[in-house]
């Protein structure tokens, strides 16, 4: 039981937009190669995470992890805040 409960999925991503209470949006972009051209594709995903103390800003660098729905859209929380932005 144990092992599976701190087996969480989790994510490293950059914060862009910090605009909601006790919300971050993190975007974390991959790359994938195109199945005809093979030609290298970003593909971005957006996250809504919570963020208890609103410390995350936009550009920082969050780690996320994955925890039971908070609401409509947030299923994540912000761990780490692994880099700070400029």
């Amino acid at each position: 039981m144990t092992e599976e409960r701190n087996a969480r999925v989790a994510r490293v991503g950059k914060v862009v937009s910090d605009k909601m209470d006790k919300t971050v949006v993190v975007a974390i972009e991959r790359l994938v190669q195109h199945p005809l051209y093979k030609k290298g594709v970003k593909h971005t995903i957006r996250f809504k995470a919570h963020d208890e103390n609103n410390e995350a800003h936009t550009g920082d660098v969050v780690k996320i992890v994955q925890c039971r729905p908070l609401s409509k859209d947030k299923c994540w929380r912000v761990s780490d805040i692994l880099e700070r932005a400029k």
